[in-house]
């Protein structure tokens, strides 16, 4: 169930070191020396995850400009887009939320926002508790595991890896039923290299609660059930992957735990991360599905790509290593749009592997909330009032887009026109290798440099520094 890589293993539950035994204070974490390595675009100096030109779009910087515009202006009037136009945010998703607005947007997609305004005060109080020693000491062991090649968490004791720390003992007290468990690391790193910390806190708390509820207990019932899901739908997906796996009994448990307990952003590379988690925090579970079903297909769905792994051991060896073409950006957030597999499907299949498993286990030991199918339900669910959503500081904007009175523009036609031409040309073969437009950077920002070197203890708070807009 568990995998246990170098610097970047997953062990559910707890690791062997602790983060500091010596109290020498920061160190650099897997060798990395903060100011020595180039940084990619996401902040990245090494590892399987980095940048590469071949793994990501190429977005022209007038188009970014205008999509960057047209987000302001849906944040600024989110009850009413989510309400009457929820098929344009979805779209808007689903071509990439700019990287300036990523982490606001997807505040307002989870229901954070909505959190963070209704418990003010929470997580400072929850920040300020000593925390139950059990968690805390794991936690402390887990901290350098996660993203050691991104800059913000390298150095040991450094801020970005004081903020998980805050984060994830934070959840422990916000849920001390629950505890914490080690897939819920790396969620709430991605989250910090896009919000502050009490924003990434909430967000967590949402996509645990709401996306994911039951994934991260004492147990995993309810990944070991969406593990047969998946492996249902992928009869019908892919027939002849399906019959392989069933061939040598590789349990879904076996491959894809990491992937939906991380969100798969310990699997793609950054682009494709970023990219599956706009479409998940808008869409929900399903995206999460239609990845993993996806390369599934990719990887096993033909008698040819099926040569080379005759048993259980070859199969899992070739899932552990999905071939890079496969996960490219352009490829495989086409390939999870075109595949039918809907809420319903997800619900009906669902609901027969409920009762398939009180046939065989009995009831569920951990009574899961039920699940939200994206920001949609959320917020259905749960209405938010417009002092809920009033952002701070207020932004104000010089939109171009101020008078269209619809919100539409030539470019959201251009974009749809555009959108079902390269759907018609689109094939299974991935795109040729584009030329990165932003060239690694020789040196972090000063700022940063300075932050992650000296170890920072203060987060940057959204009311004192909005530094992720």
């Amino acid at each position: 169930m568990a995998k246990t890589e170098e610097d970047n293993g997953l062990d559910l539950r707890g690791s062997t070191e602790k983060l500091t035994d010596n109290g020498t204070g920061l160190e650099v974490n897997g060798g990395l020396t903060p100011g020595d390595t180039p940084v990619d675009r996401y902040g990245f100096t090494g590892g399987a995850q980095q940048f590469s030109g071949h793994s990501a779009e190429v977005i022209p910087i007038e188009v970014l400009r205008q999509r960057e515009a047209k987000w302001l202006e849906m944040l600024n009037s989110w009850d009413k887009w989510m309400a009457k136009k929820h098929k344009k945010v979805k779209e808007r998703c689903q071509k990439g939320i700019p990287p300036s607005l990523r982490g606001r947007a997807w505040l307002y997609l989870t229901g954070g926002k909505v959190k963070r305004e209704q418990n003010q005060g929470k997580f400072e109080e929850l920040d300020s508790l000593p925390g139950d020693p059990k968690w805390v000491d794991i936690i402390e062991r887990d901290l350098h595991r996660q993203f050691p090649f991104h800059e913000m968490f390298a150095a040991r004791g450094g801020h970005g890896q004081q903020d998980l720390f805050r984060v994830l003992k934070a959840y422990t007290l916000h849920r001390p039923e629950e505890g914490y468990c080690q897939a819920q690391a790396p969620i709430a790193a991605v989250l910090l290299m896009h919000m502050p910390a009490e924003d990434a806190f909430w967000v967590l708390v949402q996509i645990c609660e709401k996306y994911l509820p039951g994934y991260y207990s004492t147990g995993l019932e309810a990944i070991q059930l969406d593990g047969q899901i998946l492996y249902a739908l992928l009869r019908r997906v892919s027939p002849v992957a399906h019959r392989h796996l069933k061939k040598h009994k590789l349990e879904p448990i076996l491959y894809m735990t990491e992937w939906f307990m991380c969100a798969f952003s310990r699997t793609l590379p950054w682009a494709s991360v970023l990219r599956v988690w706009d479409m998940f925090l808008c869409e929900g579970v399903k995206i999460l599905f239609r990845v993993g079903l996806v390369l599934l297909k990719c990887m096993l769905g033909s008698q040819e790509k099926l040569k080379t792994c005759q048993g259980l051991y070859e199969t899992m060896e070739l899932l552990r290593a999905i071939q890079p073409q496969y996960m490219q950006e352009s490829f495989l957030v086409h390939e999870i749009i075109e595949l039918p597999v809907s809420e319903k499907d997800i619900e009906k299949e669902h609901n027969a592997q409920l009762r398939r498993w009180k046939e065989s286990h009995g009831d569920l030991h951990c009574k899961s909330p039920p699940r939200m199918h994206g920001a949609k339900a959320i917020m259905t669910a749960e209405p938010p009032s417009r002092q809920d959503l009033r952002q701070r500081p207020t932004i104000i904007v010089e939109s171009p887009l101020a008078d269209k009175t619809d919100g539409e523009t030539a470019d959201d036609a251009k974009d749809s026109r555009k959108t079902k031409e390269e759907k018609q040309e689109n094939t299974i073969l991935p795109p040729q290798e584009s030329i990165n437009p932003y060239p690694p950077l020789s040196d972090p920002s000063p700022l940063l440099k300075h932050m992650t070197v000296q170890g920072s203890k203060e987060s940057l708070s959204s009311a004192e520094h909005d530094t992720y807009l």
